[in-house]
C-alpha cells in the first residue's frame, strides 16, 4: 500500500512538468494563430490601400500635371468626382497612408540616377508607404516613377521668324535655312548707300570709256580703253583707311580693253586684237624706267578663233577666256611669250562674263535662250559640253556666283515685260537644280554687272533708271529693293570687296568722264568680316495655341555653333496671359536659378552641336513664353551662330 501511494504522488509530479511543459506551447501556438490571421488581414487591407493609392496619383496626374507635380508629402482625397493630393499622411481605421513625391535626376543617355544628374522635370518619383499597429506594427511600400503623357514641342529655325524677334546688335542670315550672329562691326547700311556727291572717286587716266573693273583688297584693276581715247588699264591701288583712299598706279596702253582680271602681281586683259586677245602684264615690271608709268607687257593668249577677247578670269596656272561664242581655256604655267592654248568648248551665245568658284566656270551669255551656262574645268585640257540654264529674261550680261556654287545671280538686258535679275540654283545635288529662285524687276535699268555683296545683299549697276540697286535677297523667293542710287552717267561694271578687318566696299566704274572710279562704302559683318562686340535677341512669344489651362515649359534644346573667343548665352522667360493674350505681358527673363542674374551656358563647339536645359520649375506654369539669347566676341572675325531651338512643353 506505501509503494502504491508513492507510485501514486511520482505519476501526478510527472503529470504536472508535461503539462508545464506542453500547455504553454499549446496556448502559444492558439494566440499565434488567431493574431497570425488578424495580421494577415491587416496586410491585404494595406495593399489593397496602396493600390488603391497608386491608382489615385495616376488619376491626379492625368487630370493636372502641374497639380500633382510638387514635391512634399501628400495622402490621396476624393474631391467630387476625381481624386486629389492634400498635404500630409492621413489615418483611417487603423491604417496611415502618406505620398512622399520628390525630383528626378537623369544622365546623359536618360537613365535614371540618384545624384549627379540633370533634372527632369516631365518625371517625378513617388515612395507610397501604408502602415499599421495592431496587432502587430508594420507596414507596406511602393516605389513607382510617373511621367508627363502630353508632351508637345515647337521649334523655331526659320528666319521668317527669328525676324518677329527684337534684334539689338545680331544679324538674321539665310546660308542654311536661318541663323543669327553678330552684326556689322564696321561700315555702313548696304540699302542706304551715300549720296554720290559724297561718295569716294578717282579720276582714271584721259577720256575713254570705263568699261570693265576687277577688284582684290587694296587693288582696283581697270579698263578704260573701250575707245581710242583711253588707256587700255588702269591699276588703282585702295589704302586701308575708312573712306579708303585711292591713288594711281601705273598704266597700260595700245589695245582696247573689253575685260581684265587682276592678281597682285599680273593683269590680264580681253582685247580687241585677235593676235592677242588676252594680253598678260607684269605689275612688278615698267616699260620706261625711271618713271615707272607703264607697265610691261610679258606674255598673251592667242586662240585659234578669229573674235575679240570678251571676258578673262585666271585660277592657279590656267586663264579662261570668252570670245564670242566660244569659251577657251589656256597655260599659265609661265606667264611670258605666247601661251598655249588647252580646250575650247562651244557656247549658246556671245560669252559676256566668265566666274569661277569651287571648279566650275559660270558663264553669262547673251541669248534669250540660254543665258547661263556652266562648265566644269576639273580638267581644262578637255572641256566637256556646258550645262544650259534659261531664264525668263533677256540675254545674260554678268553673273556672280555664291562661295559655295549653290546659287548664281544672274543680271540679263533690260526688258519692258520681264525680269533682269535672277537667282538660280546650280547646286547639281539639288532636286531643284538650274530652276529659278527667284526673280526682280529692275524698273527701267539695263543691268551691265552685278556683285553679291555680304549681309544677304546684291548690287546691280546699269545704265537707265536707278542705275545702283542694292537687293535683299534675304528671301531668295522674293528679292526685293532696298536702296539704290542715280548715277545718271551710268554703270558700266560692279564688283565688291570684303576686307579682312570688316570693311565692305563695293566699285563701280561709271561714264563720269572726271570720276569714273567711286566706292561705296557698305555692311561689313556676314561673310566673315568684322563684327559687333556683343548683340542680344529676343524671341517672338511662342506661337503655341493659347491653352485654357497653363502650361509647364519643361526643357529646351539649341543648336549653335561657338568659335573660340566667343560665347553665347540664353536666359527664359514664363509669364500669365493677361485677358487671354500675351500681347501686354512684360517678360522676365531668368536663367536655371530662376534668377535675373544667371544664364544657361554653353561651350566652345567645333561645328554645329546640341545643348539641352531644364527650364526653372520656379517659373512655371504659364502660358506666354519668350528666350533670350547673348551674344559676344572678343575677335572681331568670329562670331557664335544660332541655328535653331526646339522647347518642350505641356498644357
Amino acid at each position: 500500500m506505501n509503494f502504491m501511494r508513492g507510485q501514486t504522488i511520482v505519476e501526478l509530479l510527472l503529470a504536472i512538468g508535461l503539462a508545464g511543459i506542453i500547455l504553454p506551447a499549446l496556448l502559444t501556438g492558439l494566440v499565434a494563430s488567431r493574431s497570425g490571421k488578424a495580421q494577415q488581414a491587416q496586410r491585404v487591407e494595406a495593399i489593397a490601400n496602396l493600390k488603391e493609392t497608386e491608382e489615385a496619383v495616376r488619376n491626379v496626374r492625368e487630370n493636372d500635371w502641374n497639380t500633382f507635380a510638387v514635391n512634399g508629402t501628400f495622402h490621396p482625397e476624393i474631391s467630387g468626382s476625381s481624386w486629389v493630393l492634400v498635404a500630409g499622411s492621413e489615418t483611417v481605421n487603423g491604417f496611415t497612408r502618406e505620398i512622399v513625391i520628390s525630383d528626378v535626376e537623369r544622365d546623359e543617355s536618360g537613365a535614371i540616377v540618384e545624384s549627379g544628374g540633370t533634372k527632369d522635370p516631365s518625371s517625378k518619383k513617388l515612395v507610397i508607404t501604408v502602415s499599421w499597429g495592431a496587432p502587430l506594427a508594420s507596414s507596406v511600400q511602393s516605389t513607382i516613377y510617373l511621367m508627363r503623357l502630353d508632351n508637345i514641342t515647337y521649334t523655331e529655325t526659320l528666319e521668317a521668324e527669328f525676324k518677329s524677334g527684337t534684334l539689338s546688335g545680331v544679324d538674321v542670315t539665310n546660308t542654311s535655312g536661318g541663323e543669327i550672329t553678330l552684326g556689322s562691326g564696321g561700315g555702313s547700311d548696304w540699302c542706304n548707300p551715300a549720296d554720290p556727291s559724297e561718295l569716294t572717286t578717282f579720276d582714271l587716266p584721259k577720256s575713254g570709256v570705263a568699261n570693265a573693273i576687277s577688284a582684290i583688297e587694296g587693288l582696283v584693276f581697270a579698263a578704260t580703253g573701250n575707245n581710242s581715247s583711253g588707256v587700255s588699264f588702269q591699276k588703282v591701288n585702295i589704302s586701308n583707311d575708312n573712306p579708303p583712299i585711292p591713288s594711281g598706279g601705273a598704266t597700260f596702253d595700245g589695245y582696247k580693253t573689253n575685260g581684265t582680271f587682276g592678281e597682285e602681281n599680273f593683269a590680264y586683259l580681253a582685247t580687241d586684237t585677235n593676235a592677242k586677245e588676252i594680253v598678260i602684264i607684269d605689275l612688278n615690271q615698267y616699260s620706261n624706267p625711271p618713271t615707272n608709268s607703264k607697265y610691261l607687257e610679258v606674255g598673251y593668249f592667242d586662240s585659234t578663233g578669229p573674235t575679240d577677247g570678251g571676258s578673262v578670269f585666271v585660277v592657279g596656272n590656267v586663264g579662261y577666256m570668252t570670245a564670242g561664242s566660244t569659251f577657251y581655256s589656256f597655260d599659265l604655267s609661265s606667264h611670258s611669250g605666247s601661251r598655249p592654248q588647252k580646250s575650247s568648248v562651244a557656247l549658246a551665245g556671245t560669252g559676256k562674263k566668265i566666274t569661277i568658284v569651287n571648279g566650275k566656270a559660270f558663264v553669262a551669255v547673251d541669248s534669250t535662250s540660254v543665258q547661263l551656262q556652266i562648265i566644269d574645268i576639273s580638267n581644262p585640257d578637255s572641256l566637256p559640253t556646258p550645262v544650259n540654264i534659261s531664264v525668263a529674261g533677256q540675254g545674260g550680261k554678268d553673273v556672280s556666283v555664291n562661295q559655295t556654287a549653290t546659287r548664281a545671280f544672274l543680271a540679263t538686258a533690260v526688258s519692258a515685260t520681264q525680269n533682269e535679275f535672277f537667282i538660280i540654283d546650280v547646286d547639281s545635288t539639288s532636286p531643284a537644280y538650274k530652276n529659278t529662285i527667284g526673280a526682280y524687276e529692275a524698273n527701267g535699268m539695263d543691268p551691265k554687272g552685278v556683285a553679291v555683296v555680304t549681309n544677304n545683299k546684291a548690287i546691280v549697276g546699269g545704265v537707265g533708271g536707278e542705275e545702283y540697286q542694292v537687293i535683299d535677297i534675304s528671301d531668295e523667293t522674293i528679292p526685293s529693293h532696298c536702296g539704290g542710287i542715280d548715277i545718271d552717267t551710268g554703270i558700266n561694271g560692279v564688283t565688291g570687296v570684303l576686307e579682312e578687318d570688316g570693311d565692305a566696299y563695293s566699285y563701280i566704274i561709271t561714264g563720269d568722264s572726271n570720276e569714273e572710279l567711286k566706292i561705296i562704302l557698305g555692311g561689313g559683318g556676314a561673310g566673315g568680316g568684322q563684327y559687333t562686340s556683343d548683340g542680344t535677341f529676343e524671341s517672338q512669344t511662342i506661337p503655341i495655341p493659347m491653352p485654357v489651362d497653363e502650361t509647364s515649359f519643361n526643357r529646351f534644346e539649341v543648336n549653335v555653333n561657338r568659335p573660340s573667343q566667343t560665347d553665347i548665352q540664353f536666359q527664359t522667360s514664363v509669364e500669365q496671359a493677361s485677358g487671354g493674350s500675351c500681347d501686354s505681358v512684360i517678360f522676365n527673363f531668368v536663367g536655371p536659378d530662376a534668377t535675373s542674374s544667371t544664364f544657361f551656358e554653353t561651350s566652345v563647339t567645333s561645328g554645329i552641336e546640341s545643348f539641352d536645359y531644364a527650364i526653372p520649375t520656379a517659373i512655371n506654369p504659364g502660358q506666354c513664353f519668350r528666350y533670350k539669347m547673348f551674344l559676344n566676341t572678343l575677335d572681331s572675325s568670329q562670331t557664335p551662330i544660332f541655328y535653331d531651338i526646339t522647347i518642350n512643353y505641356a498644357p
